[in-house]
């Protein structure tokens, strides 16, 4: 790729030409170490932060889907025959590939997905992090000697599942590309990715870094197409031994049906209503700061995003008029420029489930504190871009649908609460339970309000920070299984006992004891 350095803003153009640089032969599915362009419906890719068509590119089909296929199976029997040291060797390679064309990759990031390129920056950076943690995982992947009755050395072994399929969503492409592709590679599998059919250029990419440092052929292929085709047919072919999915509730239950059906595995990272939880004892300009990363980061399109946020009674007006100012603060603009903090919706129909929803959250009685107007920054090809100014609603009630309901985007909805069991409540008040926060200079309090919000991640006066060596997953609705730290390799690997018999036994039957 010749482009390295940022073009100076947005446009059609601009993400047809780091496209293309990308690409030169055009756009399409990874398979078996080179880009292959499908043969069935053609798929449009639109620049968010303008709303124009730049590019488009070719469905793989079911055809393609079974090359895919075909081309991991081989290369798993490949990559599993290796031991953990190669492979560890060949994965810190990989490492050292990514952070080499990290600027490459953000550029292509932001380019095409509208994510504000120091947001792209900071995630590519992670999954060169994410495959340097793995590797140094690879070589330890250990059984055990089990001590039974009788004359028998028994011990386990780490098998891989083989294939591992990888459902990545459009907020996050190359960040989610890589939390999912390290684990499972270290633990002995080929991984096909299978991201967005809106935002797929980054996780080919990366699978062409990959393969160009080392990864043999089939070992990571990218499944760039549509869900009903090249997802729907990776997700319930037998050839497949796991499915991880990153997306939302109604689209994981269906994926892990459908899998199951065939025999498949699944592990699931849906979404959240995480409850960002205030008392008066905080530093309250502290608790604001975290308050407008929790929501705000990303455009709010992150399933961990605090979109509730709870503050106790007596410093709940000062709050929020305080959150409320410096939303108002936050640059929205061009996502290729290093000062933009908020860019736009990735896609178009999230953009008008999120407008519909704070009409909605409005409508419940919630009060919008912060201003809708676009910046003056926001002109020309921008303003057809989807554009969702930070926004803050008060007096967001049990009763709002903002409550439970998550929008996955810039929208926060506030509400008082009196003690502490109440907050609780309140942030239990979901079939969600993907993370939260509290912030309390009361120790104790702080503790208590971790262990009794349901929740897979919690923190304590911060938000927001997660690392590829913490467990990372939810309960309820928010999914099961861990996606990260040691344990997901218990994700990616089976367990197989061997039994070896340490003196010959006597026929069991008498009949043929002589």
């Amino acid at each position: 790729m010749s482009i390295t350095t940022a073009p100076t803003s947005s446009s059609a153009a601009t993400a047809r030409e780091v496209l293309d640089a990308a690409f030169p032969s055009g756009l399409g599915a990874f398979v078996d170490g080179r880009v292959a362009t499908g043969s069935g419906d053609s798929i449009t890719l639109t620049a968010a932060a303008t709303g124009e068509s730049f590019a488009t590119y070719a469905d793989p089909g079911a055809e393609g889907a079974n090359a895919i296929l075909e081309s991991s199976t081989a290369g798993a029997a490949v990559w599993g025959r290796l031991n953990g040291f190669e492979r560890a060797a060949i994965l810190r390679d990989v490492s050292r590939a990514v952070e080499q064309h990290a600027e490459e990759l953000a550029i292509l990031e932001s380019a095409t997905t509208g994510k504000p390129i120091r947001d792209a920056r900071a995630e590519a950076a992670k999954v060169a992090e994410m495959f340097g943690y793995y590797a140094g995982w690879a070589d330890k992947l250990t059984g055990q000697t089990i001590p039974v009755p009788g004359n028998w050395h028994t011990y386990t072994e780490r098998v891989p599942w083989g294939v591992v399929v990888a459902i990545t969503p459009w907020n996050a492409p190359l960040f989610t590309a890589g939390w999912n592709s390290a684990a499972p590679l270290a633990a002995g599998n080929a991984v096909i990715i299978k991201p967005s059919e809106f935002t797929p250029a980054s996780s080919v990419r990366l699978a062409q870094i990959a393969h160009e440092a080392g990864l043999p052929a089939g070992v990571f292929n990218v499944a760039a197409g549509l869900g009903q085709t090249v997802g729907a047919a990776l997700t319930t072919d037998t050839r497949v031994g796991k499915v991880s999915f990153i997306g939302s509730v109604p689209t994981g239950r269906r994926v892990a049906v459908a899998a199951a059906q065939a025999g498949i595995p699944a592990l699931l990272e849906l979404g959240g209503k995480s409850a960002n939880i205030v008392f008066a004892d905080a530093d309250l300009d502290r608790a604001a700061d975290g308050a407008i990363s929790a929501i705000f980061s990303g455009a709010g399109q992150s399933c961990v995003a605090g979109s509730r946020l709870l503050v106790e009674r007596s410093v709940h007006a000062q709050f929020v008029e305080m959150v409320a100012a410096k939303a108002a603060r936050l640059r929205v603009g061009d996502p290729l420029s290093a000062d933009t903090e908020v860019g736009p919706i990735i896609t178009a129909q999230q953009f008008a489930t999120v407008t519909g929803l704070i009409e909605a959250g409005m409508d419940d009685g919630g009060r919008r504190l912060t201003g809708s107007a676009l910046p003056e920054a926001l002109s020309g090809a921008l303003k057809g871009g989807h554009w969702v100014m930070p926004t803050l609603l008060d007096g967001v009630t049990p009763e709002n649908r903002l409550e439970t309901t998550e929008v996955f985007g810039p929208v926060v909805g506030a509400d008082a609460f009196d003690t502490e069991a109440e907050a609780i409540a309140r942030a239990n008040n979901t079939n969600f339970g993907l993370a939260g926060a509290v912030w309390t200079s009361d120790v104790s309090r702080a503790h208590h309000v971790a262990r009794e919000v349901k929740a897979g991640t919690f923190w304590i006066n911060s938000y927001k920070t997660i690392h590829v060596a913490v467990p990372f997953g939810g309960f309820g609705d928010s999914g099961h299984g861990r996606s990260s730290g040691p344990g997901v390799l218990d994700e990616y690997t089976q367990t197989k006992a061997v039994w070896v018999p340490t003196r010959a036994a006597g026929s069991p039957f008498p009949s043929l004891s002589y």
